[in-house]
């Protein structure tokens, strides 16, 4: 297994590492709220934290559907978090032309499931030499992420993340089938749960996507045990609230406690 160094800790080692943070911007006070909170939680339980948000979420169910602040002004506000929380960041990128732009800040470009056999995108991506995360199309078998890996390896970039977040199941709904994470793992790079996502119930409230959050933790602690080198969390102060994936968000005041189990669970089994 490939680690991925990133900074001072590396992905796929002995250390869980947690992706997590916001949908997409929708404030700079819920950005900074969220960041400060999640990096004393991970600093506290030992975890390899990285900082979530999304600038633009162009791939939304309605032309209505908040989509973030663009790539400008969210680009600004998450270097302002990287700069004063001292953590990376990953942020989705949906066209070939935002991967040179997102790298200036970001420490990861995230691929959506929805443009993951996109092959402009994954070469501009991986042509940046920064750390590229495949989020697992929600239409692809597991062993289908090889070919994609491989654009990006071919482009230069052995940096590779791959994210699993489910397969459609019929008409509006996600199944995770755990063989994806050892599946996904014989490419020799880490495997990230998407355990928040993963519950997403695609378009299942007409215009926006539903959710069942009640699913995030039994699916973020099988991962785990599956043998997931990281996890992947949308978190929010207020879900309820949030202008974008709500219903699937891990409230924040939650996250310790979810953590701290996952946590526990990697490290019997990295020890097994």
């Amino acid at each position: 297994m490939n680690k991925i160094k990133l900074n001072n800790f590396e992905i796929g080692g002995d250390k869980l590492t947690i992706l997590a943070g916001p949908c997409v911007i929708e404030s700079r006070e819920i950005l900074f709220t969220t960041a400060e909170k999640l990096k004393i939680i991970t600093e506290k339980l030992g975890i390899n934290f990285i900082f979530k948000s999304s600038f633009d979420k162009a791939n939304r169910s309605s032309i209505k559907s908040f989509r973030g602040p663009g790539i400008e002004k969210g680009l600004a506000l998450l270097d302002e978090v990287k700069k004063e929380f001292n953590v990376p960041i990953v942020t989705d990128i949906h066209e070939p032309s935002q991967a040179v732009i997102a790298a200036k800040t970001a420490d990861i470009l995230q691929i959506p499931a929805f443009l993951c056999r996109q092959t402009d995108l994954l070469v501009a991506a991986a042509k940046t030499g920064k750390i590229v995360n495949i989020k697992k199309g929600q239409f692809l078998a597991p062993a289908q992420m090889a070919p994609l890996a491989k654009k990006v390896e071919e482009a230069g970039n052995h940096n590779i993340l791959l994210t699993d977040r489910g397969v459609s199941f019929g008409y509006n709904n996600l199944v995770v089938d755990m063989r994806a994470i050892p599946i996904m793992q014989e490419t020799g790079y880490p495997v990230v749960f998407d355990a928040t996502h993963s519950v997403q119930l695609p378009g299942g409230a007409g215009e926006c996507s539903g959710g069942e959050r009640k699913y995030v933790s039994t699916l973020a602690k099988a991962a785990i045990a599956a043998g997931a080198d990281a996890l992947f969390f949308e978190v929010h102060p207020d879900p309820e609230k949030a202008l974008c994936d709500g219903p699937n968000m891990l409230f924040l005041d939650k996250a310790e406690e979810l953590f701290k189990t996952c946590n526990d669970i990697f490290k019997l089994v990295r020890n097994a």
